[in-house]
Parts: structure tokens; C-alpha cells; sequence
């Protein structure tokens, strides 16, 4: 055939075809963008129902998103695309996790502090990281089809125009990608040279309690002394930063342990089944690391403290198993959780009354006398006001020093132990699984309940302690039989009487206790 001299015209690239088609037709590019949403959000939902709780599924929750952007960017040019891919994640994902339970899943509450953290930690971050992830994606795509539309120089240059958009949207999804993450750490335990100390432990490692990982705290200047586990609050409180401050003095005489229990901090990765949420397991789980600690450091016996929640967990271990545990201490001692509510309630009214402060009688009655129908809000509530009661006293000098000069915050989220996700998980550890197990042991009642343990009991006793949890300690302790027991007043310290009085606790541990308690076979 001869030649016309009109040169052939080059065929059309693929994607840009797919571009021409998808501009006529934005119906089927957003259907298939709101289909790839629904499906990804369905999918996470199965896998993550509380949301991303480990770096790594909070990276896959990014990349997820990245994706979701792309393909909202090549199905349909529309700025509507990435909102609607927004809208499509969030609706499946909430609807595909309606089962799952707990103040940061369950119904969303901006009334209170404790319900706008609850809903930054168990929707905000997780929601921040796929809409960030959306956009920048939807950017990127944009670009990339742009730039093929190379005979459409108007569509190129708005897709350049958006650079120093893409360039922030990029610089900000990239921190968040490194600050996600960043691993968690616990400092080394240093010598008088400023060097990590020589055959010293400074670590934080993963334990399987009950068939599920937990994670554990463990810092000591010599292995070979003995075990001293540590129990902390809440039920659900992580401890890990504070308790690693404020316990420094210990180190040096203990293998110091603390442990994020069943669904609480650097655990809340366990917090599924909440099934598994009973105060039988988490006793069970207390006597499995026991006895993991005595293997481990080739001891007979460990030594058990707790704090508040952790002192009814500690007692209900110790009457179980005393073969397990040279003596008990317990600091902040829990006996009665409902009649101590009921109590300190009623001073909340008695207080309000005798100040005239008409605002929080007003909010007690509305709240109702515990048990509280709303828990964890209105325990929360109450929580805030019992600087209404605590007497004036003065916590040890080494405590507010090294309170000062830790830099952490109320909750430590500011340690090295956490990561970015770890900080969520502090808080909606604590949330949630207070939340399952608080109910739980409104029937509990130690001095009903254990009469008796087979180990010797120091009962750290805070003279500035509130009313409603002391007089109860104090009756039981009155009670209670035990081949020795002993109550140390301590007039500078309330509730946390193990911190607050640190080196006077150690005092006692290294000077009545250890001496009179510890042993070989």
C-alpha cells in the first residue's frame, strides 16, 4: 500500500485510557473506590477489632491506606474520591467490629476528660493514620496519572501545582511511619563510671501467661539477688516508666520486676478474648509468672508487692499458692472495692455539704451511690474529686525528686518503654480493661473472703490514706492470721505508699524483711 507521508499516531498508553474512561464515567470509579474501602475496612475489622495495637499493624494500617488513595486517585480524578474512601473504611470497619467491647470501641463519649482520651486513643489514632495515609496516597496517584495525561497540559500542571501539598501531606505520613515504628526500651542500669554496669539487667521481654503474650519489666544491678515482683494498680494500669523511676533505689538489692498484666500497656495486645477477663485468670496468670521468675533466677521463692488493684490480685496469689512467695507487702491495701466506694462516696457528700459547694453535690446525686451504673465514667469522675479528702502531707524527698526529675507524665507515656502505639495502648488498657474486670470484684471482701495466708504480711500503711480504703486495711489486717505480719505507718505517704516512700520502704525490705524471710533449701 503506498504511504499517505502522514505519520501512524503512537497507541495509547493503558493507564491513560483507563484515565479517558474513568473521567467519562466517575460513577464507576467511585464504586469501585467505596468497594476497595468497604473491603479493606472489613478486612482490618476481622484482623484489628480494637484498631492497629502493635507497630506492625499500625504500619499495616498505613500501607492500607496508601492503597485505599491510590486507587481513589486512578478510579476517578473527583475530589470526592478520598473523602468517600474516608467515609467507606470508618463505616465497614465500625460495623465489622460491633461485637467488640469497651469504653474505646463502644459509644463515643466527649462529656469528660476520660471519654475524649477514650476516644482519641481508641479511634483518633487509628482514624489520624488512614486518613492521612488516604490523602497522601489520593496525592501521589493523582500525580502519577497526571503526568500521564502528558497531552492534556492543563490537567499536568494542577498536578504539579500540588506539590507543596503532597511534599507536607509526605513529610508528616513519613514522621508518623518512623514515630510508629521506633522501638520501645528500657535505659541500661548504669555504673559509677556512667557505663552500663557490668552483668546488670535493664530489659523488657515477652512472657506467655495463660497462652498469651505479656510483657514484663525487669531491672537489676546484680541477677543474683533476690525477686521482687511488683504488682501495679488499676485493674488495667500500666506502670512500667513510673515504676522504673521511682522503684531506682531497689535495683541495687532486688531483681526488680514489673509486669503489664492481661490487656493493660504493653499487654492490651491481650486484651482479646475478653473472655479470658476474669479475676480467676488473672490470679492464674500472677502464679504462672511466679513461678516463671523462680525458674528463671533459680530462686524458691519470689516476693510479692502490690498497689491498690494489685493488692487484691497479690493477697488472692499468695493464699493460693504461699509456697511460691517469702513474704507479702502490700502497699495501698484493697480489702472491700464496693464498701470502699460506698464510703468514700458518702464522705464526697458530706464534704460537698460541709463546704457549701452546691456543683458537686449536685453531680454526686446525679451520679447515684456506687455501685456505678456507667463504669469506668462516673468511677473517673469520682477519681477527680478525691483531692477533696486527701489530708495535707508531704511524700519523701526522694520521690518528688526523682518524680521532678524523671520527666514523665501522670501516666509515663513519656518513657522510653512505650512506642507511639504503646502510648494508646496505656490509656485504653486502662479504659478497657478496668471497664471487664472492675465489675468483677464488687463482691469480693477480704475479710470475709481470706482470713489466713501461709507467709509472713507487712501491710504499708499510709497515715494520709483516704478514709474509706484505710479503716477497711486496717480491720483486715486486725483479723487476718499469719505466721508473722507487721503494719508500717508511714505518716508522709496516702496511697502509694511503696513510691511515695520509697527509700524507707527499701529501709524495711533490707533491714526487718529479707533478713527474717529469705532462704535457701
Amino acid at each position: 500500500m503506498a504511504s499517505t507521508g502522514i505519520p501512524a499516531r503512537p497507541a495509547a498508553h493503558p493507564l491513560r485510557i483507563a484515565l479517558e474512561r474513568s473521567r467519562r464515567t466517575p460513577v464507576v470509579g467511585l464504586l469501585a473506590t467505596s468497594t476497595a474501602a468497604v473491603a479493606v475496612g472489613l478486612l482490618t475489622a476481622t484482623a484489628q477489632p480494637r484498631g492497629p495495637v502493635t507497630r506492625e499493624q499500625a504500619l499495616v494500617v498505613l500501607l492500607s491506606g496508601l492503597f485505599l488513595g491510590v486507587v481513589a486517585a486512578v478510579a476517578t480524578r473527583t475530589r470526592v474520591a478520598p473523602i468517600l474512601a474516608i467515609l467507606a473504611y470508618v463505616a465497614s470497619f465500625e460495623l465489622g467490629r460491633l461485637d467488640a467491647v469497651g469504653p474505646t470501641v463502644d459509644d463515643i463519649r466527649l462529656d469528660s476528660a476520660v471519654g475524649i482520651l477514650a476516644f482519641a486513643t481508641g479511634r483518633g489514632f487509628h482514624g489520624l493514620i488512614v486518613v492521612l495515609a488516604i490523602l497522601l496516597g489520593a496525592s501521589l496517584g493523582g500525580l502519577a496519572m497526571c503526568r500521564l495525561a502528558t497531552d492534556d497540559s492543563s490537567a499536568a500542571r494542577a498536578g504539579m501545582q500540588g506539590t507543596l501539598r503532597r511534599t507536607v501531606l509526605g513529610l508528616v505520613v513519613a514522621a508518623l511511619a518512623v514515630g510508629i515504628a521506633l522501638p520501645r526500651s528500657t535505659p541500661p542500669i548504669l555504673g559509677p563510671d556512667g557505663r552500663p554496669l557490668a552483668g546488670s539487667i535493664a530489659e523488657l521481654t515477652t512472657v506467655r501467661l495463660g497462652g498469651l503474650d505479656q510483657t514484663i519489666l525487669v531491672r537489676a544491678a546484680d541477677p543474683t539477688r533476690p525477686v521482687l515482683l511488683y504488682l501495679s494498680g488499676g485493674p488495667g494500669q500500666s506502670d512500667l516508666a513510673l515504676s522504673r523511676v521511682l522503684s531506682e533505689p531497689w535495683i541495687h538489692e532486688f531483681v526488680f520486676v514489673d509486669w503489664d498484666q492481661r490487656g493493660a500497656g504493653l499487654s492490651y495486645r491481650s486484651f482479646e478474648p475478653v473472655e479470658t477477663h476474669t479475676l480467676d485468670r488473672a490470679v492464674a496468670d500472677t502464679i504462672e509468672l511466679s513461678e516463671y521468675l523462680r525458674t528463671r533466677f533459680d530462686e524458691p521463692k519470689v516476693y510479692l508487692m502490690g498497689e491498690s488493684w494489685g493488692t487484691i490480685l497479690g493477697v488472692l496469689a499468695v493464699e493460693r499458692r504461699p509456697d511460691l512467695y517469702f513474704a507479702w507487702l502490700g502497699s495501698g491495701q484493697m480489702v472491700d472495692v464496693a464498701e470502699t466506694d460506698r464510703r468514700i462516696y458518702r464522705d464526697l457528700v458530706a464534704y460537698a455539704k460541709r463546704v457549701g459547694d452546691g456543683g458537686l453535690a449536685a453531680a454526686l446525686a446525679a451520679i447515684g451511690e456506687p455501685p456505678y451504673r456507667d463504669t469506668p465514667w462516673s468511677n473517673a469522675l469520682v477519681w477527680s474529686w478525691y483531692d477533696y479528702l486527701y489530708g495535707p502531707y508531704t511524700p519523701s524527698h526522694g520521690y518528688l525528686a526523682r518524680g521532678e526529675a524523671s520527666g514523665l507524665d501522670p501516666f509515663g507515656l513519656l518513657g522510653s518503654e512505650y512506642g507511639l502505639v504503646d502510648k494508646m495502648n496505656v490509656i485504653r488498657g486502662l479504659a478497657d480493661t478496668f471497664a471487664v474486670m472492675y465489675p468483677q470484684l464488687q463482691g469480693l471482701d477480704l475479710r470475709r473472703d481470706v482470713t489466713s495466708l501461709g507467709v509472713p504480711v507487712y501491710v504499708l500503711d499510709g497515715a494520709a490514706e483516704l478514709e474509706g480504703r484505710r479503716s477497711l486495711a486496717l480491720e483486715w489486717f486486725d483479723r487476718l492470721e499469719a505466721p508473722a505480719k507487721q503494719l508500717v505507718t508511714f505518716k508522709g505517704a496516702a496511697h502509694s505508699v511503696a513510691f511515695e516512700q520509697a527509700d524507707e520502704v527499701l529501709r524495711l525490705l533490707t533491714r526487718e524483711v529479707v533478713p527474717t524471710t529469705y532462704g535457701r533449701p
